[in-house]
């Protein structure tokens, strides 16, 4: 492969990276249950990272459970927010 080949697919790569690194924008159309807790929205997660950013999640019943990140909270259907940190 040619050298300046090399450089293209190294700066594609690199690009790729970077996007797939950068954080997600904030949800602007997010509903706070409670001024603490963040509303889980529709269409649910299908797909989460194995981040571990620990979330309490607050279930239709409202019971409490924690979940590894508020995309796994998200992603359970029973559960209607979830607020930073573990379930106490």
């Amino acid at each position: 492969m040619h050298p300046r080949s090399w450089r293209f697919v190294a700066v594609v790569i690199g690009s790729l990276v970077a996007v797939a690194c950068s954080p997600a924008p904030p949800a602007d159309e997010a509903i706070s249950s409670t001024p603490e807790s963040t509303a889980c929205e529709d269409p649910r997660p299908q797909v989460c990272t194995l981040q571990y950013d620990p979330v309490c999640g607050i279930t239709i019943a409202d019971k409490y459970k924690t979940y590894s990140n508020a995309c796994s909270a998200c992603s359970d259907e029973a559960v209607t927010g979830h607020r930073p940190g573990a379930c106490e």
